[in-house]
């Protein structure tokens, strides 16, 4: 779910570049997949998202070769059954693809043309949970104000297809449930570009729709602060700052102790940070630990279920993994079959089909806010739930659609299209540390953690089967990212804990007190717009009610296609 600093769109996955404080912009060398460091001018620097690095750095013989990694994401992708998380719905996979999207998002590299200040360089870079995904640099900045209706204050949205010779509803254009996209230009591939500060929330159906969903709760914000007489001189910054910190809100009480052991969590908010930045200066700007992106929060991908119940038209598992990639605009052409899904002027479709709206109400569990409101619920069969968190990944993942990646008109070696033998290759070449380079790390700073025997780490628990072969590597040097899926598993009960839980629970509270707006750095602050009352006065906001105050709290919106 994370990719790292963009180059322009025909070399944007040729290269991969991360700038790493103290090593500099570390680049792929041009023999191999090894990185080297690059000598940066001062605006290069500048340009770059600002990775850090968390633990030690590895040595070559600590890392897996080709050929193992591309034996160990085979057995990762195997199709074998991969247990469901009973409890977890589906929504909140992607809800993780959209916050890890606004974590590492450098706005500025993805608009290398344009002329920009150091100042505006410092602003658009931000490792932090303040929606730059969804803002951009604001209304006001002359590249990202089309982002924005005419008044500079609302977001864009986008209307839908509808299918031809349909006349149920699935055959009407709707306003408000697709992304806004640029609709002009000679080829097809323009025309249903987002027109959204990062395309990567276009990458699959499942994480637009949750975009399309913030626009609207930012949308809603700004109606309600107008309807209260807000001066338009500070409507938007408002705006902002409630939608902002209701967001922040929701990741700490709600996605967090869903995702990582709730006592992690809580000792992190509570007693502070002791490995990522735990005291930084005033000035000190968050950096984004590569252990972290490359590694930790890449746990969503086991999430990903390969079929879903999608709405009352795709029901049944009807809604595929590849389909949900194929309806959107960066992976996909926003056309059914037989059109060419590798090919991006094919298909007829500009905008998306009508027919592929999310039903919100199987994706997140509104009966936890609202239990009496039926219409807001639908049967066990019909309710998404997402993967556990283990070191499975659902068989789609092996073969990525070549759009997923940047990769239309390349032919690459078949492991190349597999999203964990990807991982592991990324994390190789940035010389990660190992699991057990990452426990000792630990444990020198006082962290209470304790490592993962050989037997847990090959035999797992109803997780990836690894070969023999791979045995002694992964008993010595154990990729980061199996390490932490293979704690879930074995230790988490599906969650993340020890060195995985630990990572993700220290920097998401400094991501927050990086913004702007940050309810740590405002500790007095609680959130007042859930629709349902009485958790206002218990300080209860939760992605639910986030949604029924995006939705106007109206069960046709949520699901416009019906039960």
């Amino acid at each position: 779910m994370f990719r790292p600093t963009r180059e322009p769109q025909s070399k944007r996955h040729l290269r991969s570049s991360f700038y790493v404080v103290g090593e500099g912009i570390l680049g792929e060398s041009a023999d191999g997949p090894s990185l080297e460091a690059l000598t940066p001018t001062t605006v290069a620097a500048l340009r770059r998202f600002q990775f850090s690095r968390l633990g030690p750095r590895s040595t070559p013989n600590q890392q897996l070769d080709r050929n193992a990694r591309a034996e160990l994401a085979r057995a990762m992708t195997t199709a074998q059954g991969q247990p469901d998380q009973d409890g977890l719905p589906a929504g909140f996979t992607y809800l993780g693809q959209f916050v890890d999207h606004d974590l590492t998002l450098d706005a500025t590299a993805v608009h290398l043309e344009e002329d920009v200040t150091v100042r505006q360089l410092l602003q658009g870079r931000s490792p932090a949970l303040d929606l730059d995904s969804l803002y951009g640099l604001g209304p006001h900045h002359a590249f990202d104000r089309r982002f924005y209706e005419d008044d500079g204050i609302r977001l864009k949205t986008g209307t839908t297809q509808g299918v031809p010779g349909d006349g149920s509803i699935v055959g009407q254009p709707l306003a408000g449930f697709d992304l806004p996209r640029v609709g002009m230009g000679s080829q097809r591939s323009e025309r249903r570009r987002p027109l959204i500060p990062d395309a990567r929330n276009d990458e699959n159906l499942a994480v637009a729709q949750v975009h399309c969903a913030f626009i609207r709760f930012h949308n809603r914000v700004v109606a309600d602060l107008v309807a209260k007489g807000v001066s338009s001189a500070v409507l938007f910054e408002s705006a902002r700052e409630t939608v902002v910190k209701h967001y922040q809100w929701m990741l700490r009480h709600d996605f967090l102790p869903r995702l990582v052991d709730p006592d992690i969590v809580a000792d992190v908010f509570t007693n502070g940070r002791k490995v990522f930045e735990p005291a930084p200066a005033e000035q000190d700007r968050p950096t984004m630990p590569i252990e972290f992106s490359v590694a930790a929060f890449r746990m969503g991908h086991s999430m990903v279920r390969g079929a879903y119940n999608w709405n009352r038209v795709f029901d049944d598992g009807r809604g595929t993994l590849e389909l949900l990639f194929r309806f959107s605009g960066t992976s996909g052409i926003l056309s059914p079959p037989p059109a060419d899904v590798s090919d991006p002027e094919a298909g007829e479709f500009e905008r998306l089909p009508t027919n592929w709206i999310a039903d919100f109400r199987r994706l997140f569990a509104f009966q936890e806010a609202l239990p009496g409101k039926t219409e807001l619920q639908v049967p066990a069969e019909k309710f998404n739930v997402a993967k556990r968190i283990d070191t499975l990944l659902v068989n789609p993942l092996a073969n990525l659609p070549l759009g997923s990646f940047g990769g239309r008109g390349q032919q690459p070696p078949a492991e190349e299209l597999n999203l964990a033998f990807r991982n592991l290759t990324r994390a190789s070449m940035l010389r990660l540390a190992t699991g057990q380079q990452m426990v000792e790390h630990f444990v020198d700073r006082k962290v209470d953690v304790e490592p993962l025997g050989v037997d847990d780490l090959v035999q797992g628990n109803g997780g990836a089967q690894v070969d023999d072969a791979l045995r002694d590597d992964l008993s010595e040097n154990c990729p980061l990212w199996f390490y932490v899926l293979r704690e879930a598993e074995v230790r988490g009960g599906g969650k993340l804990t020890g060195v995985g839980g630990r990572l993700v629970a220290e920097v998401f509270p400094r991501a927050i007190e990086g913004s702007r707006h940050s309810i740590v750095r405002d500790p007095f602050w609680r959130p007042f717009l859930s629709p349902v009352q009485d958790r206002n006065a218990k300080d209860v906001f939760e992605m639910t009610d986030l949604l029924l105050y995006a939705f106007e709290e109206r069960a046709d919106l949520l699901n416009p296609l019906g039960p």
